[in-house]
């Protein structure tokens, strides 16, 4: 079988690494050539355009930033149209359920079928193979590419196109939420006298306890916001939520809350931070370091 996969980044690169190692024949583009190199040495074959990368290939991949260059890569630089009837796209970047329908659309016209399947767990999870993929779209496609989404992780069949943007819109709800709320406490505590880290460890184990703490926590009491998943990603995400809130007369607060704290934390020159990197604007509020 032969995979395509478009956009080699953060999550790219290590997905593209675990496809070579599992036997695929892996073919990779991206728009900064140099990135999509990296992946040579693992066994892929490296493409100077996107049509070029997905000419033969059976699963076409795509990891992008959002859904206005995901439209742009396949109908602008003429992916969709280099790609072979019967062939799937699964489109794993994280977009508007709207931009998903409005794909899978037109790209039916071109006899292709299509897959929304974002996905959750950051480069960690790209790179052990543990991430959590939500899927949208007929349970055929689902069917099709599951050998392949196993590669990355654990993949999960929630409806109809669009659905798995929507499942990716509510985990990163969650997400930018929890981050928001431990920075608040961990800091409350730290202004108050307590050791943050012990704080943490206290917790451990309790109805507190989180993924999100366990990790992201972490990363806030070592102060490292080296990005994993970037402030500016995470209010991409946040926003769109909203954005579908609105459409479907929807009311969100609580979104509304962490989306105009994480704009203002970009402002204040916090975008290329991790987005356990609300912590720094929340301390910067406080006055502290």
């Amino acid at each position: 079988m032969n995979i395509a996969i478009l956009g080699i980044g953060l999550m790219g690169y290590p997905m593209g690494r675990r496809l070579c190692g599992a036997g695929y024949a892996v073919h990779v583009w991206n728009r900064t050539l140099s990135k999509a190199q990296r992946l040579a040495a693992a066994g892929a074959i490296v493409h100077e355009s996107p049509a070029e990368a997905v000419r033969d290939a059976d699963i076409v991949i795509t990891m992008l930033d959002n859904g206005a260059v995901v439209g742009n890569v396949l109908f602008d630089l003429g992916a969709a149209a280099a790609m072979k009837p019967g062939a799937l796209l699964v489109d794993m970047s994280s977009i508007k359920p709207v931009e998903a329908r409005d794909h899978a659309a037109r790209l039916s016209e071109l006899r292709i079928t299509y897959l929304d399947a974002p996905v959750s767990g950051g480069t960690i999870g790209a790179e052990n193979g543990t991430l959590a993929i939500m899927a949208g779209g007929k349970a055929s496609s689902f069917e099709q590419a599951i050998p392949v989404l196993n590669v990355f992780g654990r993949a999960t069949h929630v409806g109809p196109v669009g659905a798995g943007q929507l499942a990716k819109l509510a985990n990163q709800m969650i997400v930018g939420a929890t981050i928001g709320i431990v920075a608040e406490a961990l800091l409350l505590c730290e202004r108050g006298g307590a050791n943050m880290g012990k704080v943490k460890e206290a917790i451990t184990g309790g109805f507190a306890d989180s993924r999100i703490l366990q990790v992201h926590g972490q990363r806030m009491v070592e102060r490292d916001f080296t990005p994993r998943g970037r402030m500016s990603v995470q209010l991409k995400d946040l926003r769109n939520a909203l954005s579908t809130a609105h459409e479907i007369g929807y009311e969100a607060p609580i979104t509304t809350l962490f989306e105009h704290l994480y704009a203002q934390g970009i402002d204040h020159g916090l975008a290329d931070l991790d987005h356990s990197g609300l912590f720094v604007e929340l301390a910067s509020r406080n006055g502290m370091s």
